[in-house]
């Protein structure tokens, strides 16, 4: 009975997600809030949060572009504030007890404290261009500025380098939304391109950091070998 019961409500609630229209919730959040939603929905997914913040970004750019209700450049000041003020409660609840959290239950998804020492390294290296270039990917965007809070990298870079990629990022998406609109003129079809945009900057920047890496390791181990040699 318990397990028939289970079922049916799993049933039931896929049902739900299925019907659930996500971009009419997001065209009536920002028909009745405006520019307090662009802030709230990108704010929400940068603190750590799965929301569809830029989806939110490129419609209210979109609504920008083709009837005018709202400004681009107000959209886009909305947009980075709200990655700001959400990178920062991301940060905040990282410091505070993500560690704590992280070494309580990181074993269920296979974090070991070794994982955490070699984050902490690689923060105190390359926190600032995680940060940055986080915003660009989409699972970083999101988690980004908690693990920089994770490892405590010091709040004046995080804040320097978060709003940098903040402000560019809305910049670039806003502006992305906006042209795309007017050139395309369908919503779907700016949505598709802004994707395909991601993965490719995505696939740059992991291609860009292999690059490093194995010219590090090169470095490296040529050096290993002169000394082993000396």
């Amino acid at each position: 009975m318990h397990a028939l019961a289970s079922a049916f409500l799993a049933t039931r609630f896929a049902t739900l997600l299925a019907g659930f229209n996500i971009l009419q919730f997001l065209q009536d959040a920002l028909q009745i809030a405006g520019y307090p939603a662009v802030i709230v929905f990108v704010m929400i997914e940068s603190s750590g949060i799965p929301f569809p913040g830029e989806t939110m970004l490129l419609l209210a750019s979109f609504y920008a572009a083709m009837n005018g209700s709202l400004q681009i450049p107000l959209v886009i000041a909305c947009a980075a504030l709200g990655a700001i003020l959400g990178d920062n409660i991301g940060y905040y609840a990282g410091k505070t007890g993500g560690k704590a959290l992280v070494e309580r239950y990181g074993r269920y998804v296979f974090i070991k404290p070794e994982h955490l020492e070699r984050a902490e390294k690689f923060f105190a290296r390359h926190g600032d261009k995680t940060v940055f270039f986080g915003r660009f990917v989409a699972v970083l965007r999101a988690w980004a500025a908690f693990l920089a809070g994770v490892n405590h990298m010091h709040w004046r870079t995080f804040f320097i380098y978060n709003a940098a990629g903040g402000i560019l990022w809305a910049t670039i998406f806003g502006c992305l939304g906006y042209f795309a609109g007017r050139t395309l003129g369908n919503f779907t079809q700016v949505e598709k391109l802004a994707s395909n945009i991601t993965w490719i900057i995505a696939g740059v920047i992991l291609v860009v950091v292999a690059v490093i890496l194995f010219v590090y390791f090169t470095r490296r181990s040529k050096k290993t070998t002169e000394e082993a040699d000396a």
